[in-house]
């Protein structure tokens, strides 16, 4: 198969979405990927969810349906895809585990580094550049957890292809790493709205600054928050989900999308002073 081929491998309905099951090839193999497309209105404009380090589950699959909901063509690949097949995980189970922890690195996070996902990337954004159902130009990404280090690293690989870009809880975002997202800062031409969470070790307020210095720099349009919350907050199934916190994470990344995908021609600078939510 060639690069972007796609293998369609099942369909179903759910509450004001659609969704496809599909396999996207890559350069290491097929990725088995989830589609979300509105009933109808075809074409619209696509968003690429980058997933968390606890792979595709119910409550990863969520986020597609909903934004979906909203009128967005979504795709949710599996970036653990080298790892082989899996059952899906328990966020209950892991988190307190060193054992299942040590695993999920091992067996997974390790194959799914950012330069293997952003060769993955190329194949999902001509996927995306070549499917009827979307709205030609550039799409949106959102990420989380790892993935929010995916989607800043795809701005900035990719910059001529995406317009928004958000990361909520997302870790290891300026490091002093060679691959560290921060660096592709002066490449990046999207609109960029980070999340951060309160006491995670994988984004310091060190690594905020830094960002938050690159980032000017560069005259990229951006906004960095920290919610006062923990790192995961936005998933149901984990022991660290907020409400509110999550709710919000919706509210901000539903704003950022509509500016740049659905109205561009009246999109105005990210807002300064909206307050983060409190517990």
């Amino acid at each position: 198969m060639s690069r972007g081929h796609l293998v369609v491998i099942g369909a179903a309905s759910c509450e004001g979405a659609f969704v496809k099951r599909i396999e996207i090839e890559t350069r290491d193999g097929a990725c088995p990927s989830n589609v979300f497309r509105p009933p109808s209105g075809r074409p619209w404009p696509a968003v690429l969810v980058f997933m968390d380090g606890l792979g595709i589950r119910p409550a990863m699959l969520e986020i597609g349906e909903r934004l979906a909901t909203h009128g967005y063509f979504v795709l949710l690949p599996d970036l653990f895809h080298r790892s082989g097949a899996y059952e899906p995980m328990d966020p209950h189970a892991i988190f307190p585990d060193p054992e299942k922890r040590r695993m999920l690195r091992e067996r997974f996070l390790a194959l799914a580094t950012p330069l293997n996902v952003m060769s993955d990337t190329g194949a999902f954004l001509d996927f995306l550049a070549h499917s009827p159902d979307v709205k030609p130009g550039r799409i949106g990404t959102t990420g989380y957890c790892m993935g929010g280090l995916m989607s800043l690293t795809a701005a900035g690989t990719y910059p001529d292809r995406i317009a928004a870009t958000a990361s909520y809880h997302g870790g290891r975002l300026a490091t002093d790493e060679h691959d560290s997202p921060h660096l592709l800062a002066p490449r990046i031409r999207s609109r960029v709205y980070i999340a951060a969470a309160t006491d995670d070790a994988s984004f310091t307020d060190e690594m905020k600054t830094r960002l938050e210095d690159a980032l000017t720099q560069a005259g990229v349009d951006h906004r960095i928050e920290t919610y006062p919350a923990k790192h995961g907050w936005v998933f149901r199934d984990t022991p660290v989900y907020d409400r509110a916190a999550s709710e919000r994470h919706w509210e901000t990344l539903l704003t950022l999308l509509d500016a740049k995908l659905m109205r561009p021609n009246e999109s105005s600078p990210l807002a300064k002073n909206s307050p983060p939510p409190t517990s």
